[in-house]
């Protein structure tokens, strides 16, 4: 590379910083500006420009604030308040964000429940919400319902489109109690008290331990994600933003909406991705930018070529998860000029941004920012996994060209906080102490990087710690599906392990040793899943492998590389929001 390639870098990689420290230096944990003071704010700025789209409607944004305030209104009605929770379990559409923007405005926190969810797993994310209210819609209120006898207290249930046949004492239709509230902004009073250390949002993540963990989102952090995404992606009114990415998820729910919704710009979702709509929408809607996921990025890679596919207005896709091997065909075949790759967890405080758009990384700090960014990587024990100590009894820093695992320190401003978890035990298992000082506090990714040894020392993402199994984005817990398969009257024992798919990126693979004389084959265990366990359709067995015994070390963890290697599969892929 060129001394004027290099100064051209450098300036794209300095203006992308600079335009994002820019947004997110107001934003302190004492401050009374919330999320929904910046989004009034860009109401007021661009009030007749389209804010968002779905497939049936497109809302201005003062349309959009008006139904924002409507479900505030209706809140307030409700006696409901600061503290209080509303779990939101739907499908994309412009009501989504117009609610959570509208319950924040009185103070009312919102539970974004992933809307695939069904059973027992639908009723532990509503039991940990303390929710007694639940908003849904009219394809996803009869998994509520369903759920509702697991819950440890009684639920009302709000629904979209649910007609007075189906309404019941503890369900009820949204439509006519959102439309008969008052479309009046609420006053400011009514969040007296309130700064950013108080919730805006809790959203799901998946861990190892089971069932699905709700991440605590104080005003700081929403504020964070959308405010550094309207930066780093330098979108302007005129900006239109395709979000097929689930609403419930910080990469889709945050960075995407806060990329456009603030700088006053449109963004158009839809229910799910269609690898068969995407371009004709893309092209249909006039697009300039699109959020990823790698496997969506993967889909269309793998999918044939259609006729819209080049002739798009689209300048930037950005996201997280995009592997190397997709990457250059995704941008030359689809003519995307420039790529953001980040690195960021919905609960965590470390995080990345390539702005260079190099192939595989993740991001890069440069020496003089080693003290601004909060990351570093230390070794890890290889037979246990858990940090490497010296003789000082402190972690021990990787060196350029190897692979730890990435952390960061936890303190009392923004870029350092970290507000964990509605389960404290679990938010605790994520610090780590004395790492290079006594007394110090880092949060723990769980994440393995490496830090490559070229020049520009790019991060580049190697695996996790842990066995999530991401498939087509959705983060499964192996645990929680181990757990469902040994009650099986066959199956003796099991381990879940993701096999590479070059479309899902993982698919579920189970290794199951049979009780003596006993047998089940794929249809019978995914008919025990569904049925009996009530397990997501998403999180089915998609392969089965039978085996005498499982592979242990001598304390009996089950030994899932090997299991992963007799896959053909060693790598990990980078977390999605």
């Amino acid at each position: 590379m060129g001394l004027a390639a290099n100064i051209r870098r450098d300036i794209k990689f300095a203006s992308g910083l600079f335009r994002l420290l820019k947004r997110i230096k107001p934003i302190t944990l004492d401050s009374d500006v919330l999320a929904c003071d910046d989004i009034e704010e860009a109401v007021d700025k661009f009030g007749p420009n389209i804010a968002v789209e779905d497939e049936t409607r497109k809302l201005t944004y003062r349309e959009f604030e008006a139904l924002a305030n409507r479900y505030a209104n209706w809140a307030k009605s409700r006696n409901l308040k600061r503290s209080d929770v509303i779990a939101l379990v739907m499908h994309n559409r412009v009501e989504y964000v117009a609610a959570w923007f509208g319950f924040s405005k009185v103070g009312v926190a919102t539970a974004l429940i992933n809307n695939n969810l069904t059973g027992a797993a639908l009723a532990h994310c509503l039991t940990i919400s303390t929710a007694f209210n639940v908003v849904t819609d009219e394809d996803c209120w009869q998994a509520v319902e369903d759920a509702r006898g697991l819950v440890d207290r009684n639920l009302m249930i709000w629904v979209h489109g649910l007609g007075e046949e189906n309404e019941t004492n503890g369900r009820r239709d949204l439509d006519n109690a959102v439309r008969s509230a008052s479309s009046v902004r609420p006053d400011r009073s009514l969040r007296q008290g309130m700064t950013n250390r108080d919730t805006a949002l809790y959203i799901y993540t998946s861990g190892t331990t089971g069932l699905p963990k709700a991440a605590r989102m104080p005003h700081s952090r929403v504020r964070t994600y959308m405010r550094a995404f309207a930066g780093a992606t330098a979108s302007t009114p005129k900006d239109v933003l395709f979000n097929v990415l689930p609403l419930y998820h910080s990469t889709g729910g945050l960075v995407g909406v806060g990329s456009v919704l603030l700088n006053g710009g449109r963004m158009v979702t839809r229910r799910r991705f269609s690898a068969t709509h995407f371009w004709p929408d893309v092209k249909a809607t006039g697009a300039t930018m699109f959020v990823y996921i790698g496997e969506l990025c993967r889909y269309l890679v793998n999918s044939p070529e259609h006729p819209d596919e080049k002739g798009h207005k689209l300048r930037l896709a950005f996201g997280n998860g995009l592997r190397p091997d997709v990457w250059p065909e995704f941008q030359s075949r689809f003519r995307i000029k420039d790529i953001l790759e980040f690195y960021g967890s919905t609960e965590g405080n470390v995080s990345l941004f390539n702005f260079d758009g190099k192939a595989g990384a993740i991001g890069r700090v440069p020496s003089y920012l080693k003290s601004q960014i909060n990351i570093r990587l230390i070794a890890l024990d290889p037979e246990t996994g858990e940090p490497l100590r010296g003789p000082n009894g402190q972690c021990v820093p990787v060196a350029v060209g190897e692979t730890g695992e990435a952390i960061g320190q936890i303190g009392s401003d923004v870029r350092h906080d970290f507000s964990g978890y509605a389960d404290k035990k679990a938010s605790e298992k994520k610090i780590l102490t004395d790492v290079f000082k006594k007394g110090d506090r880092w949060f723990r990714t769980g994440d393995l990087f490496e830090l490559a040894g070229d020049r520009l020392q790019f991060y580049r993402f190697v695996g996790r710690l842990k066995d999530v199994i991401i498939r087509g984005g959705m983060n499964i817990s192996s645990e929680e599906i181990e757990g469902h398969l040994v009650g099986h009257p066959a199956v003796a024992d099991a381990a879940v392990v993701g096999a590479p798919d070059p479309n899902l990126g993982e698919r579920l693979c189970a290794f199951v040793v049979f009780k003596p004389g006993q047998s089940a084959d794929l249809g019978d265990i995914n008919r025990f899943l569904t049925g009996d366990k009530h397990v997501a359709v998403y999180k089915q067995i998609e392969r089965l492998e039978v085996i005498d015994v499982l592979p242990r070390n001598p304390v009996g963890k089950v030994l899932k590389r090997e299991l992963r290697q007799s896959l053909g599969d060693q790598t990990g892929h980078p977390k999605s929001a």
